[in-house]
């Protein structure tokens, strides 16, 4: 190869990373907003703030937020590591499309046929509103219920798996241990889904620790995301 041809090569390869930056920056972004407004969701139902369809509607519509974005940001980041660690970020793309799936299909059922049908459920009523739409209504330990919660399974493992490609140094460092921090609590997600009892200290053991790791993951992808987009615009002139 030609040192011309070389040239060449690197120079598309930073424009793909750099583009692939600068998405993968305002995905991660949209994502950090969702997974706030979900957060913020979860103690308007503990404490009643507004209504179960109120409050349903706050939740799945910033949980679909997540979703795409994250996937994105997921694929972004595939495209910005060395090639010896696109195995760790294709691993985590693959998770990321299970996680995008699953929960794209139960958020758009929840909120386009099944609140629109007045069907919710409260903690005082896990069984929910009785009728035709039972089987769809996100109730613990429902169909949609299971759905949902191997979709954040998922979500966890893309992140354990991307952790790998992050240095041990800096910012890069910082997301090492989270992305490894929300792979780890992982087990306390399952518990929190799938023991035979759901109540509010229950929805907490897994709740407080992803309010702390998903967000944090999705900030620092960002500012990643942001300070490799400028270093390869500075690069390329």
């Amino acid at each position: 190869m030609s040192k011309e041809t070389q040239a060449k090569t690197l120079r598309e390869l930073d424009t793909s990373a750099r583009h692939a930056s600068k998405i993968g920056f305002w995905a991660a972004l949209v994502a950090l907003i969702g997974a706030i407004g979900y957060i913020v969701s979860v103690p308007l139902q503990i404490f009643k703030v507004v209504t179960p369809l109120q409050d349903s509607i706050i939740a799945f519509v910033f949980s679909l937020i997540i979703a795409t974005p994250f996937l994105i940001a997921m694929l972004a980041l595939h495209y910005t590591v060395p090639a010896e660690k696109k195995f760790w970020t294709h691993a985590a793309v693959a998770f990321a499309v299970i996680y995008t799936t699953y929960n794209t299909l139960n958020y758009v059922v929840q909120l386009t046929t099944v609140i629109p049908a007045g069907f919710s459920w409260t903690f005082d009523n896990q069984q929910g509103t009785v009728g035709a739409l039972s089987l769809l209504n996100q109730t613990p330990h429902s169909l949609f219920w299971d759905v949902d919660g191997l979709g954040y399974v998922f979500l966890n493992l893309a992140t354990l798996f991307a952790f790998p490609v992050f240095k041990k140094y800096g910012l890069q460092h910082w997301m090492r241990a989270f992305f490894l921090a929300n792979g780890l609590i992982t087990p306390l997600f399952v518990i929190s889904y799938f023991s035979p009892t759901f109540s509010v200290p229950i929805l907490l053991l897994g709740g407080i620790p992803w309010a702390i790791t998903v967000p944090g993951c999705l900030l620092l992808l960002a500012i990643f995301f942001r300070r490799n987009y400028a270093f390869h615009q500075i690069k390329q002139g």
